[in-house]
């Protein structure tokens, strides 16, 4: 590594770490590095924002306290638990994941990174933020928060930033004495910088805009998902006034769910698996 790098990396971790120290988020979880209440709001941060995020969680691990008691619950108790953040999928995703670590696992999270990515809803990130901030391992991730730190100090001026080379810096500049609060430390400097200049993501070769909710097959599936949380059986007319979509469209999107394991189709209807 060339000294100009060096100094650059050394001014970085000095800015990062001088932010966490002034302005770092108080969030509940991060009082709690228990892996399962680490994984439930790891989950719970996929797309939602934190201030949704923090009633839920404590709610949740009350009614849910750990992998135990998560598996053994119904599908519709889940997602009716899960109400308000979006994303029904992820909830019945957390309850397979529980079933998978009681089952295989001894009721214990894994801590490799490779292995937890064979758990449903868990990607790269995901892993390597359960490794970070449950288990205080060394384990390079990005995230959007992250990204937008990487790209603003260290991009400025490029064009189509592959994550390949951020998730290079990421290893080059993570604190291996100290791994959860560095991440917790970028990941803070990054929702400061998203109110404070225009979205670096932008530059990331990664970037898309997401597609409008209204109407999409987001919103269909989770009426859906919802519909069959508060009724054990519905038909796919049932289904249709429930959510106030055309026979026809859910028709399309429960096939989906059954085949994703989600649904699965009896003679009266369909129900949650």
């Amino acid at each position: 590594m060339s000294v100009k790098k060096k100094v650059k990396i050394h001014s970085f971790k000095k800015e990062i770490w001088r932010y966490y120290k002034m302005y770092g988020r108080e969030m509940p979880w991060r009082h709690n590095p228990d892996p399962y209440a680490v994984l439930i709001s790891e989950i719970m941060l996929q797309q939602t924002q934190v201030d949704r995020v923090r009633p839920k969680w404590e709610a949740f691990l009350k009614q849910f306290p750990d992998f135990s008691a998560l598996a053994q619950a119904s599908s519709a108790d889940v997602i009716r638990a899960w109400q308000g953040l979006g994303y029904n999928r992820r909830a019945l995703g957390l309850k397979r994941l529980a079933e998978i670590v009681v089952l295989d696992h001894q009721g214990k999270l894994p801590s490799d990174s490779v292995v937890l990515e064979t758990l449903p809803g868990i990607g790269p990130a995901t892993a390597g933020s359960l490794a970070a901030f449950a288990f205080n391992l060394p384990a390079p991730f990005i995230e959007t928060n992250i990204r937008r730190v990487y790209i603003y100090f260290f991009f400025p001026r490029a064009k189509k930033v592959k994550d390949s080379d951020i998730l290079k810096l990421v290893g080059e500049t993570i604190d291996k004495k100290n791994p959860r609060e560095w991440f917790y430390a970028l990941m803070d400097h990054g929702a400061f910088l998203a109110k404070k200049v225009p979205n670096p993501n932008r530059k990331s070769k990664t970037y898309t805009k997401q597609s409008p909710f209204v109407g999409s097959r987001r919103q269909i599936r989770g009426a859906l998902l919802r519909a069959l949380s508060l009724s054990p059986m519905l038909s796919l007319e049932e289904l249709s006034r429930a959510t106030d979509f055309p026979v026809d469209t859910i028709a399309e999107v429960s096939r989906l769910l059954e085949k994703e394991g989600f649904l699965k189709e009896m003679p009266e209807g369909y129900t949650l698996v």
